[in-house]
């Protein structure tokens, strides 16, 4: 036996139990099954959660990618193993009574890739994914493992194009909301609906696969410059041999995901979600990655960073411009060196290849375009993106995201839902009202059960013109697509008792974002009586994995993670 094969035994950390000694004869007997050597053998084993799916075009290509990410680690003499874990595309069951399993597919991507790489003896884990429950389902299930690991990213949709416009899907929900009201034909919806997807990867915007990718990057948990490139460039497949080949250095190391995945970490996470504009739901997935990597996180924290970090970019949903027009103008990699050089984020934070944030960004040298993305005197704001609202109607916070909002104050009466399906018609039937304050509530982490996000109500008012002069409030969620005055996670949810529960039609609801108020003007005494006369709903879901989710999942102000 050679001095390499020797080393290379040392690093199975996990696998020596599964293909090692005369008692592993059977289990290597079936590893010779599926292709392996006697030299393979001795080899680390390295898992690639490969999350390719044909029911969205997100991921529709991640085979492609996997099976480079397989080619990087062959030639980092270690021994990949594909498997598959499950997707849902938000896109197509929005708005349906299916969009309830969206965030409950988060728990059991967490789950499945946690399951194989356990039972297994896997010692190192490249994840592979691209759609909005995937990354941090990943991350979830890296920082449960804590076996050497890296993500790779699909990369995003390049936009479509009508009427000589860059459209994605974020239009064509406020395109149907636009048909209600008749100010668009059938014609021109079909047509919008024809372009707006032209091909594979996530949604173009700063929506939540974006958001999420470009905060594992800031993480340091993906290699570096990747989160920003397109689906159908070719230098994704060099990512991906680079990602295949550093697990080895990462083994050899010792360097694992909680390594990483420190305070630090996540408050740099945290910071360029904030300066991109990002989704909502980085609030909910970074809580939930940070309770399994056992790092002290909290809803407040958002808040204190967002107060100090300036809003860098313009893109949609708020903006203007998508990730491709940010690769185009020098990648995430330009917003993360601008914060570092303003000295808001921790440039020793450690990354998977060993180096600081502050020597993973030593090379750039790319300034902001000042129009996609900005510096730091130019900033659009001086404060970011998302901002933590709380009060009377909720206690332990709602997010809206201020970077899609023009709205500051409102004031005005409450229009009660008790479902989404219900709000959608009131909209598209023109039951909706400027000023109105719309209230969908039973919809959060147990009462949906799954939290379902909103675009096609936020898409529906959007397009039937009221974005600026409503207020929506849900114990729901929201797309990374929403814009408008839409205010999600409101908490404690309905189900549970949460004051959202005592709303009546016509109680008037204040928000003040400056303040973080957000409050319906009854005494605590109206409430209390209110509350003595509420009595939990039964559950919509008795049996199955709703039923199972909605037992165990925990509030959204902490991740709604289960337990």
């Amino acid at each position: 036996m050679t001095t390499n094969t020797k080393n290379l035994k040392l690093l199975k950390h996990k696998s020596a139990e599964v293909s090692l000694g005369p008692d592993r004869a059977p289990a290597r007997s079936m590893l010779r099954a599926v292709g392996l050597s006697d030299e393979d053998m001795e080899k680390p084993f390295i898992a690639v959660a490969n999350l390719a799916s044909d029911v969205t075009p997100c991921n529709v290509h991640l085979t492609r990618i996997a099976d480079k990410v397989k080619e990087g680690i062959w030639d980092a003499q270690s021994v990949p193993f594909m498997f598959g874990t499950i997707t849902i595309s938000d896109g197509i069951s929005m708005g349906t009574e299916g969009m309830k399993g969206s965030l409950v597919s988060r728990e059991v991507i967490a789950d499945s890739i946690e399951t194989v790489c356990f039972t297994e003896g896997m010692d190192g884990l490249a994840v592979v994914a691209a759609c909005d429950k995937n990354m941090p389902g990943a991350m979830m299930s890296m920082a449960r493992l804590n076996i050497p690991s890296v993500f790779v990213y699909g990369g995003a949709i390049l936009p479509g194009n009508y009427a000589g416009k860059d459209i994605n899907v974020q239009d064509m929900y406020e395109a149907v909301g636009a048909f209600s009201t008749q100010q668009i034909s059938l014609e021109q919806l079909i047509a919008m609906e024809r372009v707006a997807c032209p091909g594979e990867g996530a949604c173009s915007g700063m929506f939540t696969a974006n958001t999420m990718a470009s905060a594992i990057e800031a993480m340091g948990m993906s290699i570096p410059g990747a989160a920003s490139i397109p689906a159908v460039d070719p230098r994704n497949l060099d990512v991906a041999h680079e990602a295949g080949k550093h697990l080895y250095y990462m083994l050899e190391n010792g360097i694992k995901p909680r390594d990483i995945m420190t305070r630090k970490a996540f408050e740099n996470a945290i910071r360029l979600v904030l300066a991109m504009g990002g989704s909502t739901n980085a609030v909910l997935h970074l809580l939930a990655i940070a309770r399994e990597a056992e790092v002290e996180l909290s809803i407040d924290d958002f808040d204190i960073l967002s107060r100090e970090t300036p809003y860098l970019t313009d893109l949609r949903p708020g903006g203007n411009y998508v990730m491709s027009d940010v690769d185009r103008s020098g990648g995430v990699q330009v917003v993360l060196k601008e914060l570092l050089n303003a000295g808001m984020l921790h440039g020793d934070a450690k990354a998977i290849n060993g180096k600081t944030l502050e020597e993973n960004l030593s090379d750039v040298d790319t300034k902001p375009d000042e129009r996609v993305i900005f510096s730091v005197p130019n900033a659009k704001s001086s404060t970011g993106g998302l901002a933590i609202l709380k009060g009377n109607l909720t206690p332990e916070g709602a997010v809206i995201k201020v970077a899609g909002t023009k709205i500051e104050k409102h004031e005005g009466p409450a229009r009660v839902f008790d479902g989404e399906r219900s709000a959608f018609e009131a909209v598209t039937k023109g039951f909706i009202k400027d000023g109105d304050v719309v209230v969908i509530r039973y919809e959060g982490p147990k009462g949906g059960p799954g939290m379902q996000e909103m675009l096609a109500v936020t898409g529906a008012i959007m397009g039937a013109g009221l974005g600026e002069t409503t207020v929506l409030i849900t114990d729901g969620r929201f797309s990374g697509a929403t814009r408008g005055g839409s205010i999600g996670h409101v908490s404690p949810e309905a189900a549970v008792g949460g004051p959202i529960a005592l709303i009546e039609d016509g109680d008037i609801i204040s928000l003040d974002i400056e303040a973080r108020d957000l409050s319906v003007k009854l005494t605590a005494k109206e409430l209390e009586e209110r509350r003595l006369k509420w009595s939990p709903r039964k559950p919509n879901y008795e049996r199955g994995v709703l039923a199972k989710y909605a037992k165990l999942v925990s509030s959204a102000s902490v991740g709604a993670v289960t337990s």
